[in-house]
């Protein structure tokens, strides 16, 4: 498996899908939410939390953590933000799984690199820059708070397990705070994420 930092070209250009929407059906609770990606919707869609969640988004329970994802609708399973035309409705604020397909992301050693998955069915596909083709404008910062954020919900899984055995009422508290220490508490929009997020997890840790 080929790995690539964010300096690398990867045949990941898709021309512009040509229609093509596969990577938008079908993916079940699949696309994970993550901080991040609840500021950028919450600022581009001018919806508060309550209405993501009413509408939008549906929580699953991962290895005993609860987890927020894009919630998919019809008999065909489609993205909520598919529209008719086969697009994304939110392709400016989109999460950042959909913004990396198709890449997948690697964590090693507290570092993250990419690798290319065999899913897209686009043909031809042209070299692009993986940072370019993120499409983030900060993505220095956007690489160090997705390491941040992978290794603490493998932390929180880990402890999610030792709970789970003989503790569940700990384990409900421990996902309710979770929930609500970076979902449900709504972000300024206003300012950056990136400092209200380390502020929320140095206070999440030190509980």
């Amino acid at each position: 498996m080929k790995l690539y930092g964010l300096n690398d070209m990867v045949r990941v250009g898709c021309h512009d899908c040509r229609g093509c929407s596969s990577c938008c059906r079908g993916m079940g609770d699949t696309v994970i939410l993550d901080p991040s990606d609840v500021y950028r919707l919450t600022k581009g869609l001018h919806k508060n939390i309550e209405e993501l969640f009413q509408n939008y988004v549906e929580l699953h329970v991962e290895e005993g953590l609860l987890m927020p994802n894009l919630r998919m609708t019809g008999t065909e399973n489609n993205c909520v933000f598919l529209q008719k035309e086969g697009r994304c409705g939110i392709h400016e604020d989109r999460p950042g799984l959909c913004r990396a397909f198709p890449l997948g992301r690697n964590y090693e050693d507290g570092k993250l690199s990419y690798f290319l998955l065999e899913e897209c069915p686009m043909q031809d596909k042209t070299k692009v820059k993986v940072e370019k083709w993120l499409g983030m404008p900060d993505s220095k910062s956007y690489h160090e708070f997705l390491i941040s954020w992978h290794y603490l919900v493998k932390e929180l899984k880990n402890r999610a397990a030792a709970l789970a055995v003989r503790e569940d009422e700990k384990l409900k508290e421990m996902n309710l705070l979770f929930l609500q220490t970076f979902y449900i508490r709504p972000y300024d929009i206003d300012m950056d994420f990136y400092a209200q997020y380390r502020e929320r997890r140095e206070g999440f840790l030190s509980l």
